[in-house]
């Protein structure tokens, strides 16, 4: 049965939509992303939250945002915070590799 995860930065259009592409095809995960802002372009909702089995946000600054703003919704889900900064663009070179050294250690093995 495919791991659902979800990848939160704040505005979902550059880390976050990296991290979505990078791991969609990664075998047994099903990948999604959100943004926390208000005008995100695809925002964080409860359903979401339930949906997912792990939450990755990319600063300590969303986890806290995420448990203040959702904190009812985020039953079953473990959250990782993978401290990576919002200097990359879309799909850039340093932040794949940021993501593929961080994320695999918290997804199970395949």
């Amino acid at each position: 049965m495919a791991r659902k995860v979800l990848f939160i930065c704040s505005q979902n259009r550059l880390r976050s939509p990296t991290a979505e592409q990078v791991f969609a095809t990664w075998p047994d995960i099903e990948a999604s992303s959100a943004g926390l802002n208000h005008d995100a372009e695809n925002p964080v909702t409860p359903e979401l939250l339930q949906w997912a089995d792990i939450v990755f946000v990319m600063e300590r600054t969303h986890r806290n945002k995420l448990s203040a703003k959702f904190r009812p919704y985020l039953g079953k889900a473990r959250i990782v915070c993978l401290e990576i900064p919002d200097e990359y663009e879309f799909m850039d070179p340093d932040l794949v590799r940021l993501l593929k050294a961080k994320v695999p250690r918290h997804l199970p093995s395949v």
